[in-house]
């Protein structure tokens, strides 16, 4: 075949070499899908709703800053009956997350009061956590971060399934649990102690761990005082940031022992590095309601 022949048909081939490259997924905004991510520059390099959005959670919590609201406590449903086993914790890469199953009989576990119009059923726990010289919560409350930050997930029962909800403003509901290190915990929290005892079998990305004997949610909760939170409307805090979520914090931090936190920073991300400081920075409030909840003798104090 003569050289200029082989040299037309090189041409010809070479616009499919380019247009049968793979195009990324995108959002429904049309940005492209945030697949692969991390914790290197805690969140500042995601792009999308997490750079854009005005409604983007963790925030500065303070009392000060807070409208005093005498709202319903939350009310929680099925909090105190055993979970269906088997639990699993597994290591997704960014966190030590959880599943919440049915209850052994057959209900879900949901929480309902404060700012929540409706019931939102539990999906999920995970926790975010810091490293040996850095505080991991995600939320700061007066200025102070604490070592470790729990997260359960809810999703609004209006909505069929997370993905669908996370489509709506009122779609999901998280709980933050703070935990403090301090030298002699003064209370011993035996449900939590069963989710930290497995932490050293996940220290690998996608490794899982049974937890063993009977768990109720509750149990998670230890003896945290649950009349005080604070509430306000933001978005997840991993990508892709939907705006979805309204947030209950508690004020009151859980006792922890530097021996379980310690157990979070031997796991490992998905990209085989040690798996600290999980924490997303703090985001602009851009002048949103924030609310605090607690007793109306306590508003009086809090007044006077």
């Amino acid at each position: 075949m003569p050289e200029s022949r082989i040299f037309q048909k090189l041409l010809l081939l070479l616009p499919l070499a380019y247009t049968n490259k793979p195009q990324l997924p995108h959002n429904d905004d049309g940005d492209h899908r945030v697949h692969h991510w991390n914790y290197e520059y805690n969140g500042n390099d995601w792009g999308g709703t997490c750079r854009t959005g005005l409604r983007q959670s963790p925030i500065r919590l303070a009392v000060q800053k807070s409208l005093l609201a005498a709202m319903p406590r939350i009310t929680f449903g099925n909090y105190d009956t055993k979970l269906r086993p088997p639990l699993t914790l597994v290591n997704n890469g960014h966190s030590a997350h959880m599943d919440i199953p049915e209850t052994l009989d057959n209900s879900r576990p949901f929480i309902t009061g404060g700012l929540l119009k409706g019931r939102y059923i539990a999906e999920g726990l995970h926790f975010h956590w810091g490293s040996p010289n850095w505080r991991g919560s995600e939320h700061s409350i007066q200025d102070h971060r604490y070592d470790v930050e729990m997260h359960i997930v809810h999703r609004n029962s209006r909505y069929t399934d997370f993905p669908e909800a996370l489509k709506y403003k009122d779609g999901v509901a998280v709980l933050g649990v703070m935990f403090k290190i301090v030298q002699t915990p003064d209370a011993f929290f035996p449900g939590l102690n069963k989710i930290f005892a497995q932490l050293p079998k996940i220290k690998k990305y996608k490794e899982e761990a049974t937890i063993l004997g009977s768990l109720t949610l509750g149990q998670v909760f230890g003896n945290l005082n649950t009349r005080d939170f604070f509430t306000y409307r933001g978005s997840l805090t991993t990508p892709d940031c939907e705006e979805a979520v309204t947030w209950t914090v508690f004020s009151q931090p859980l006792p922890i022992s530097f021996a379980a936190v310690s157990r979070f920073w031997n796991l490992r991300s998905s990209d085989g590095y040690r798996l600290v400081n999980n924490y997303r920075n703090i985001q602009p409030r851009n002048n949103r309601p924030v609310y605090y909840r607690t007793s109306p003798n306590q508003i009086n104090n809090l007044l006077g």
